[in-house]
């Protein structure tokens, strides 16, 4: 299964209210979204119809959270929230939206992909989800922070080192798809500052020259899920429900073990 095949159904189960994307490209991931979606890219050239209420920000991702209020859109456009805060007052929607699922493909280093997950995380809730694009490099060459092969992962892979490192509250997941793999991230908590506090020693130790020192168990994704595993867990009515009612965190802990369990 490729990228777009593993976020076609990820659409599907999961049935998102919001979507972002960081890195559009040519548009062909966007065009799976069909909810009020926010797309950011400093030079896209979408190609692909889309069939979704989408704004379009021609910006760098670090210059499009720096806003004031970045997702906006998501109040202000035609989404589902604002209907259901109109129909019912105390709906613990509230008709403020967060982010649901994320996809974040957007500049291949390290650093950059660090920091569009810390800026996603802050305008989720547990029950989203959140995917990294290009996290299974097949070789060092693919891993390499100065691009010179066809198809090239960089160095985001560290990512999900640093957060099973540094934050093990998170659920981080590799699937094995193709070419280069993604990591889909469960829990998210937007009042953890960990990252924040521990950012510049971070980068200190992960921001190295070429040639990465990429571990073999990434190279030959050794702890790498079956998409079709994850896809076709029994949790996910589950965290739908969870996300739809607004509950607290205290229910990511016995969702977290039934996903664990659907991919073990």
């Amino acid at each position: 299964m490729d990228r777009h095949g593993f976020l076609r159904q990820l659409h599907r189960v999961y049935k998102p209210r919001t979507y972002l994307e960081i890195g559009v490209n040519d548009g062909r991931s966007l065009a799976l979204s069909r909810v009020p979606s926010v797309a950011v890219d400093p030079a896209f050239k979408v190609v692909t119809d889309l069939s979704c209420d989408v704004h379009l920000v021609r910006a760098t991702s670090d210059d499009f959270f720096a806003r004031k209020d970045p997702l906006i859109h998501l109040r202000n456009g035609r989404n589902p929230f604002r209907a259901l805060a109109r129909r019912d007052p105390v709906n613990l929607l509230g008709g403020d939206p967060k982010l649901e699922l994320s996809f974040i493909d957007g500049m291949h280093l390290f650093e950059f992909a660090l920091r569009d997950f810390m800026n996603v995380e802050k305008h989720s809730r547990w029950s989203s989800v959140i995917v990294l694009d290009d996290m299974l490099p097949r070789d060092i060459d693919e891993a390499a922070r100065d691009r010179h092969t066809k198809f090239w992962a960089g160095d985001v892979y560290k990512v999900a080192t640093v957060l099973r490192r540094y934050r093990p509250d998170l659920l981080v997941l590799d699937i094995d798809t193709e070419p280069t793999g993604v990591v889909a991230i469960f829990g998210a908590d937007p009042g953890n500052t960990v990252l924040d506090q521990e950012y510049e020693k971070i980068i200190e130790e992960y921001v190295v020259p070429d040639p990465q020192d990429v571990p073999d168990e990434i190279l030959v994704r050794k702890n790498a899920v079956r998409p079709e595993a994850l896809l076709g867990g029994a949790f996910w009515p589950a965290l739908n429900r969870a996300r739809n009612l607004r509950r607290p965190r205290t229910a990511f802990a016995p969702l977290r073990r039934q996903i664990e369990a659907a991919v073990r």
